[in-house]
């Protein structure tokens, strides 16, 4: 494959990785803020920025599992097509790379 091909693909991977990261981030000061707030009263401001906090970490990360999701569809369509321009059948995600499993999941 080309350079430039490789470099198109970095940015995306880059920005993927980024919101990933700020994802894990938020989750990691919701999780703090929790932990500061655990003994104040449930209407308390401490605890009120802790849940939102939270649940923007959570909205986050759903939305990261969902772009990753797309990517490795998309990959996925790309590889048959590859198959198909080689007039080949792809094989079944499960067939590859079993990875020494001798039992049926």
């Amino acid at each position: 494959m080309s350079e430039h091909g490789e470099k198109e693909r970095r940015p995306a991977a880059a920005r993927m990785l980024r919101k990933a990261a700020g994802t894990v981030a938020t989750g990691v000061a919701g999780v703090l803020v929790v932990r500061l707030a655990e003994g104040r009263e449930p209407g308390s401001l401490p605890r009120k920025v802790a849940v939102r906090v939270t649940r923007w970490g959570i909205v986050g990360s759903r939305r990261a599992e969902a772009v990753i999701e797309r990517a490795r569809l998309a990959a996925g369509d790309v590889r048959a097509a590859a198959y198909a321009d080689l007039g080949e059948q792809a094989p079944p995600p499960a067939s590859r790379g079993a990875g020494g499993h001798d039992h049926p999941h």
